[in-house]
């Protein structure tokens, strides 16, 4: 069993204001033939970037592990790029109203919780760190419960996911690795595995 368990997740957050950011926003399309995700950081949210002023080119913000959304955040293609791009930028964690499906699932896969806040708890922690930048938030996975300056923030995350991160298993790739000789015995047994090794 994977042994990536993911319980808490401290630092500084950025808030990205705005209902619907879909993934060619967080990502633009020209960045999906690259071959491999390691230069992506960069990229993030770069269109957006070119207009001005966005949170991510603030030097306030420069370091922060928790991004902040609104509603329906990820929305758009199923790119994959969208959350390792926040991944390669910094970004460990999201607390938004709502994800998209697939983002959300894009992000378990990585490791990345999507933890979901009412839209009043949510304005007030937005408007919270953009009066301080600084300070420290603590999200506690397994109470879903954010802790900052202003208190304590409730928080929710679907079962299954929720238990992935605690026990380690949300890496499904990192599991079937630890284990080839199942993977091999399985193959074993397949009939069109044993055709393709008699002809």
């Amino acid at each position: 069993m994977s042994t990536s368990i993911v319980n808490y997740i401290g630092g500084r957050a950025v808030p990205v204001r705005g209902d619907d950011i879909d993934t060619d926003r967080i990502i633009p399309a020209r960045y999906l033939r690259t071959v491999t995700f390691d230069d992506l950081g960069a990229h993030a949210f770069e269109d957006d970037r070119a207009q001005g002023k966005h949170p991510f080119d603030e030097p306030r913000f420069q370091g922060s592990s928790i991004l902040l959304a609104n509603r329906n955040f990820g929305c758009g293609s199923s790119r994959e790029h969208a959350p390792q791009a926040l991944m390669r930028w910094g970004i460990k964690a999201f607390i938004a109203e709502s994800f998209a499906e697939i983002f959300f699932g894009n992000c378990v896969a990585l490791g990345l919780p999507c933890l979901t806040a009412s839209g009043p708890d949510l304005a007030r922690l937005m408007d919270g760190v953009e009066a301080d930048p600084q300070q420290k938030l603590g999200l506690d996975l397994k109470r879903q419960l954010l802790s900052w300056k202003g208190g304590e923030t409730p928080l929710s995350l679907p079962e299954g996911a929720h238990r992935q991160f605690l026990e380690g298993t949300w890496d499904a790739l990192g599991q079937l690795l630890e284990r080839p000789d199942l993977i091999r015995a399985t193959a074993e047994h397949l009939p069109y595995m044993n055709s393709f090794a008699n002809a």
